[in-house]
């Protein structure tokens, strides 16, 4: 039976199982519809898939640390119901938001793993994750410091919080002024999505320094950058390096993993400078950092580009 999705904007709201592999322990998806974010206009719909069979369920409910998730997709991606409605869309169902979760799964094992909706899909295609930076219609994004009024980390915090509350999770995310937290945060964007992630690093400092955040920014364990890209002509890898320099201070686990799809796209020559600019000034600073091209002996196509998602 086809689940419908409200959109984003719906003040409707769900949590809706969904089983999408067979076996005796099948995965858990949650569908968490128009999910309150920091601001009461701006919501994002959410997946939450749980650890994925009983001993995982059981190891992470026992574990002294609550691990999570949290990936941002890029264009084509929806929800299986919606690209399936789009001739553009739908041969890309095997990267639907519902099978990425399902992936994940499997690659953090022991994890909760949440997809984060854009807020915009423009055309059908194009997201746009405007309620974590600004943004034009196609996803473009224009960067900025730190603001206690908004911002992406504060975004996230908010959308974590509020799902944990819909899907009936404990919230072990620290809050200001309360004890001691057991939350373990790790963010991974891929090809648009990674915007998202750029902009946590245009914050990084400020939000450390803010009582009010500085917990919850202090449990990023890990970011992962997939095969980033966007159709802004510039910023499409954080190249500053001072925001690089207190990136790799922060002692994150940095990971950057690319195709020939964008980093070797001579229409798009940038993407591949600056992507050397960033592994290049994180390794001057001695950061944690793990870097690979995958396909690398292939030609680029959109399918490897995608492809980077089970590989990484």
């Amino acid at each position: 039976m086809t689940t419908t999705v409200a959109p984003s904007s719906s003040p409707a709201s769900s949590s809706r199982p969904l089983g999408l592999s067979k076996g005796p322990d099948p995965p858990r998806l949650h569908k968490l519809l128009a999910v309150p974010g920091c601001k009461a206009n701006m919501r994002n719909d959410l997946l939450l898939l749980r650890p994925g069979d009983a001993h995982e369920s059981e190891a992470a409910d026992k574990s002294s640390i609550s691990r999570h998730v949290v990936f941002f997709h890029g264009d084509i991606q929806n929800f299986q119901e919606e690209m399936s409605s789009q001739p553009e869309c739908a041969q890309w169902l095997a990267w639907s938001l519902e099978q990425v979760a399902v992936a994940l799964g499997r690659r953090f094992s022991g994890h909760h793993v949440w997809v984060v909706r854009a807020s915009r899909m423009h055309l059908h295609k194009f997201s746009s994750y405007r309620n974590f930076v600004e943004s034009n219609m196609f996803g473009a994004p224009q960067h900025g410091p730190y603001s206690p009024d908004g911002g992406a980390l504060r975004q996230l915090r908010s959308l974590l919080v509020h799902g944990m509350e819909r899907a009936g999770l404990p919230n072990t995310i620290r809050v200001p002024g309360g004890a001691s937290g057991k939350f373990s945060l790790t963010l991974v964007g891929f090809s648009k999505g990674c915007v998202v992630l750029n902009q946590v690093v245009h914050e990084l400092a400020g939000a450390l320094a803010d009582p009010g955040l500085s917990d919850f920014t202090g449990s990023l364990s890990d970011m992962f950058w997939l095969d980033g890209g966007h159709p802004g002509g510039s910023e499409t890898w954080v190249t500053d390096r001072r925001l690089l320099g207190r990136l790799a201070a922060s002692g994150i686990g940095l990971h950057a993993h690319v195709t020939p799809y964008e980093v070797r796209d001579p229409a798009r020559a940038w993407v591949g400078r600056e992507h050397a600019a960033f592994v290049k000034t994180l390794k001057e600073f001695g950061a944690r950092l793990c870097h690979k091209i995958h396909f690398a002996d292939q030609p680029p196509s959109i399918e490897k580009h995608f492809g980077v998602i089970r590989e990484f």
